[in-house]
């Protein structure tokens, strides 16, 4: 690592307005999740009856899992145009775009006619919908995180980057929250309310979304000439090992996800451990928990290494798989909330908050967008068929099954870790500390 690659992080002691980026990526990234992530809980508590009727509930869940897995197998598109278009025309337009797009489509969700109504086009509409969604939450991540990365601090990437990994637990609290407070009304209000309500995140992400200036690195890049024809060939053909990496860094998080909070809210909801306002406030908790602990873990990146961190996170979770079933069979409402709650803040969040500084570390500032959102966005193609493929495994092996792929998941993230390189170890860490040295200005942060 030379200082020369430590300049294409951005300036060394951030922008003036790195600050502003963070909050204003971080909003972006709370709305969007509050869409996305929305759509699984309704998938495991509405859909089933809503869109898919008729069959055994057992079934009708493996319906609506299976159009949630659609909406994921749609995000590395999402990541393959906004990658491409954040390293050919700016990461900003990429980041309203995606934003615009998503907010619609979610809205349409909270409009949409159910099979009793249009019989089965309600259920096209839905995976049309979905597909939408995918593209656009494909296209935010990428946009979102370089902003932010690149406008920060050389030695606090990982605690800007942090605030905006944050914004997926406020999201995931908000759409909770919500779904909380709407499983009171009646009919399909229970769901449509949540959907339609997220317009008014939407107008207030456009509103911050659109005084967000352009990364540095970026304008650097286009101002040298060093924009590439084709970013996402150059970054597979120059750069496709640590997209594989990348992949298996993810799968551990997103997947892991999928089993141990989408999947588990099914799981509690169907064999009847847990009522659905319990699992919605354990959420709810686990939710408000991972705000903190997502931007702690990103803060301590800065101190100890991107790498460290993913190894412990993936460690315990392989570890945690099987107590973690063990727990909430239990039917205790407290153990259900402590379940989740350590599944998200320690299993998940820590993972989230090391990515955001890593990924981008990994790639050339001149094919960073790319490089990023697809190994961020593939991964997600496992993880959407993940709740999927874990009912399956709960049919024919009972709860040891989920258990049993949750430990797989990481595994492989802890096989990623250990073949991918650190890029903020202590040599990165001292070229800093004698960079600003020899620039001492007062830090914007």
């Amino acid at each position: 690592m030379s200082s020369e690659t430590l300049e294409m992080r951005g300036p060394i002691h951030g922008t003036k307005d790195a600050k502003r980026v963070a909050i204003g990526s971080s909003v972006g990234a709370t709305i969007e999740t509050y869409d996305f992530i929305g759509f699984g809980t309704a998938a495991a508590l509405y859909f089933g009856h809503a869109f898919f009727p008729g069959t055994d509930p057992l079934l009708g869940t493996l319906a609506s899992f299976a159009t949630l897995g659609v909406g994921f197998a749609a995000r590395p598109l999402g990541g393959i145009i906004g990658g491409h278009l954040g390293d050919k025309i700016g990461r900003k337009p990429v980041l309203v775009t995606s934003l615009i797009v998503m907010g619609l489509a979610t809205f349409f969700i909270g409009l949409l006619p159910t099979y009793e109504q249009v019989g089965v086009l309600a259920p096209a509409l839905l995976v049309f919908v979905r597909i939408v969604q995918g593209l656009a939450f494909g296209a935010e991540w990428g946009g979102a995180i370089l902003m932010t990365y690149e406008h920060a601090p050389w030695k606090q990437k990982g605690r800007f980057t942090g605030i905006v990994q944050s914004g997926f637990p406020v999201g995931l609290l908000l759409a909770n929250l919500v779904f909380l407070l709407s499983v009171q009304l009646p009919g399909d209000w229970g769901w449509r309310v949540p959907f339609l309500a997220s317009i008014l995140l939407v107008i207030v992400g456009l509103v911050i979304r659109s005084k967000v200036p352009e990364s540095p690195v970026f304008d650097d890049v286009k101002n040298s000439g060093q924009i590439v024809k084709s970013p996402i060939m150059d970054v597979i053909r120059t750069d496709w090992r640590n997209i594989l990496r990348g992949i298996g860094l993810r799968i551990a998080e997103t997947a892991g996800y999928a089993v141990s909070i989408t999947y588990m809210i099914s799981y509690l909801h169907t064999t009847g451990l847990a009522a659905n306002w319990q699992t919605l406030t354990a959420l709810s908790i686990a939710s408000a928990v991972g705000i903190f602990a997502t931007y702690r873990w990103g803060r301590l990146t800065d101190r100890v290494g991107r790498r460290t961190v993913y190894l412990f996170a993936c460690a315990f979770a392989a570890l945690f798989g099987i107590p973690m079933f063990l727990m909430v069979n239990t039917g205790s409402f407290l153990m259900i909330i402590a379940t989740i709650v350590i599944s998200y803040a320690i299993c998940q969040n820590s993972m989230a908050g090391a990515q955001g500084a890593w990924f981008p570390e990994l790639f050339q500032a001149k094919t960073r967008s790319s490089g990023a959102s697809l190994a961020y966005q593939i991964s997600a193609m496992v993880s959407g068929f993940t709740p999927f493929i874990t009912t399956l495994l709960f049919m024919q092996f009972g709860w040891m099954g989920p258990a049993a792929l949750f430990i797989g998941y990481a595994l492989i993230g802890l096989w990623a870790a250990l073949v991918t390189k650190e890029t903020w170890g202590a040599r990165e860490r001292r070229l800093a500390d004698q960079a600003i040295a020899a620039n001492p200005q007062k830090s914007c942060a």
